[in-house]
């Protein structure tokens, strides 16, 4: 008999130093938000595993719609060819987007969906003459993906260190506050006026892996009406945000400004199969749109629209469509403030911050907050000894659970925070 393979024999994981990490854990099956691990224990997917399942694990209406399509039709070139799946999908993106969306490109993930954006934007403005056009805002510490275009819109950072050279000028600004706001407003319109901006970039609301920072919708509109007064075109990275995350369909429909191009990914199937979205405006698409051949979109994937993910996508539009769906987001909602007050005067809880069914949770260390944050591993150690996937950013507990969470589940996840704040404190983890 041959030996056993360990995960790390072959595998390299991602976002993960291999060296020093412990092993992972084996899943052999998950169903809903239980994931049950080789050895039998049985772990709370408390943040969707990355934020993707978000009807949770083996849904069978998603594994139904997948199994159909695979019998039918699971691949074909989409260049020249069409089909069904994906003409539904475009169909039922465009009627649950706000209006003024109109064409639907499709790619593999969020990091695509960003780079392919990016590239729309830019050729945008090229097609047209406009070639002096090649500069990006973004906002500073922002998370777009990890393809070039993406890591140059995002924030400069540790992850992107070894590429500093190879990244474009990207001009970063700070996330609005309250207290900012005109200073920020005042140095975008300062870069704007340049005239050398084609888009504005941006995560509605929620910077994710910057630790969950949230922001409000009316400090964000008056940078997209700033861009909007000096021609630049605005792209809503709505990868995470997306699908019920934020209390709506989509964080956008929280502004009254409206971008020219949105980034989808992450929940649109439901956590089954890989599938980005790039978004755009009529506007967008007519500048394409010619006899000369030259201005062509020139990009595409092998998959692109492959027709199981379009399958998956279409059956988790249409569960996220359901009142059950809906009432379940309002109910995590709610149970996530209720949460968060009770906790909030504990000596390890910094701050908390809430929007739809994303809570975060800062902790209170003697380190400044990053990702590199030491309390981080001991918190994670926390909770997957108790049986909860939990993933901190840093020093910033969040949890973003499958919509199918059970009151139950919820409560235990509230349950082992709460203990993890006594146990962080009393093992010396903090200076508070």
């Amino acid at each position: 008999m041959s030996q056993q393979l360990q995960s790390t024999d072959h595998i390299w994981h991602p976002f993960t130093q291999m060296k020093t990490a412990d092993a992972p854990i084996q899943i052999v099956r998950a169903k809903d938000c239980a994931l049950h691990a080789l050895d039998g224990k049985i772990y709370i997917d408390a943040i969707s595993s990355w934020w993707v399942n978000i009807h949770g694990h083996a849904n069978e209406y998603i594994a139904s719609a997948i199994a159909q399509q695979a019998q039918t039709l699971e691949q074909v070139i989409f260049a020249g060819f069409t089909h069904q799946p994906a003409i539904d999908l475009s169909k039922t993106l465009i009627r649950l987007l706000p209006s003024g969306f109109s064409k639907v490109f499709f790619s593999d993930d969020g990091s695509t969906s960003v780079e392919v954006a990016i590239k729309m934007a830019f050729q945008y403005w090229h097609n047209q003459g406009s070639t002096h056009k090649t500069k990006l805002i973004a906002f500073e510490n922002a998370y777009h993906g990890d393809t070039f275009g993406a890591m140059s819109a995002g924030g400069r950072s540790t992850f992107n260190a070894a590429f500093q050279q190879q990244l474009f000028e990207v001009f970063h600004i700070p996330l609005p506050t309250k207290d900012n706001i005109e200073a920020v407003s005042a140095q975008f319109k300062k870069i704007a006026e340049q005239d050398t901006v084609a888009a504005f970039i941006f995560e509605p609301l929620v910077q994710g892996a910057a630790g969950m920072q949230m922001y409000e919708a009316a400090h964000l509109d008056k940078l997209i009406g700033l861009a909007k007064e000096h021609n630049i075109l605005c792209i809503a990275d709505e990868v995470m945000t997306g699908f019920g995350r934020t209390g709506t369909v989509f964080a956008i429909e929280q502004l009254e400004q409206s971008p020219d191009i949105i980034c989808l990914s992450k929940g649109i199937t439901g956590g089954f199969l890989p599938l980005g979205v790039t978004v755009s405006t009529q506007k967008i698409y007519d500048a394409f749109y010619a006899d000369d051949v030259t201005k062509t979109f020139f990009h595409g994937h092998s998959y692109t629209a492959n027709p199981l993910a379009c399958a998956a996508a279409n059956a988790s539009m249409h569960l996220l469509q359901q009142e059950s769906c809906k009432d379940q987001i309002r109910f995590i909602g709610l149970q996530h403030q209720s949460f968060a007050k009770n906790i909030a005067l504990h000596p390890m809880v910094k701050s908390t911050r809430q929007t739809g069914t994303i809570l975060a949770i800062e902790l209170q260390t003697g380190e400044a907050g990053s990702y590199f944050n030491s309390i981080r591993q001991h918190a994670y150690r926390f909770y997957i000894d108790q049986g909860v996937l939990l993933r901190p950013l840093g020093n910033v507990v969040y949890i973003m659970p499958p919509y199918c969470i059970t009151a139950a589940e919820l409560q235990r996840v509230y349950d082992v925070i709460a203990l993890s704040l006594d146990f962080l404190q009393q093992s010396g983890t903090t200076t508070a």
